[in-house]
């Protein structure tokens, strides 16, 4: 069962690794990379529903890799972790389209309720725009169907 798919980037190869082993165990798909740059490398837009990130990373930083990330693909939701906070840094993420940012030591099961609130967004949006398809169908259809009911009808006659 895949429950969606993660990118984690953490320089702490502690933090990498307990996010990976908790999530894969959950039933998602997590790749993992060790900074910025690595991440870049891993990133296909369209394939991960979150990344999971550290503010605080030699190279490119985590605000860096969220700008980036965000201008490659902007559906993509990213949670912001980090063992300094600022409130400064934390409005500066959100500015930048960060879904949430989160405080070291964080509490896995406080980190799963963020990613599944994602998922149950993401879910959303999807059947919205299947609601809006159908709706538009049926508008554009409708007339259709009526135009092609009346020219049967006075052929028939």
């Amino acid at each position: 069962m895949n429950a969606g798919r993660i990118l984690v980037v953490d320089d702490e190869e502690v933090t990498r690794s307990v996010l990976n082993d908790y999530f894969v165990r959950a039933g998602y798909d997590v790749v993992t990379a060790n900074d910025g740059e690595d991440a870049l490398k891993k990133f296909i837009p369209g394939v991960f529903d979150c990344v999971i990130s550290d503010l605080f990373m030699p190279g490119i930083d985590g605000l860096e890799l969220l700008k980036e990330i965000k201008r490659r693909d902007d559906k993509v939701f990213f949670l912001m972790i980090t063992g300094y906070p600022s409130i400064d840094r934390a409005v500066d993420t959100m500015k930048e389209g960060a879904y949430d940012y989160v405080t070291k030591p964080f509490h896995m099961e406080d980190m799963r309720l963020k990613v599944e609130r994602i998922l149950n967004v993401k879910k959303a949006e999807k059947s919205l725009k299947t609601i809006t398809s159908l709706f538009w169908g049926l508008i554009i259809s409708v007339p259709i169907w009526l135009i092609l009911g009346i020219i049967l009808g006075i052929v028939w006659k």
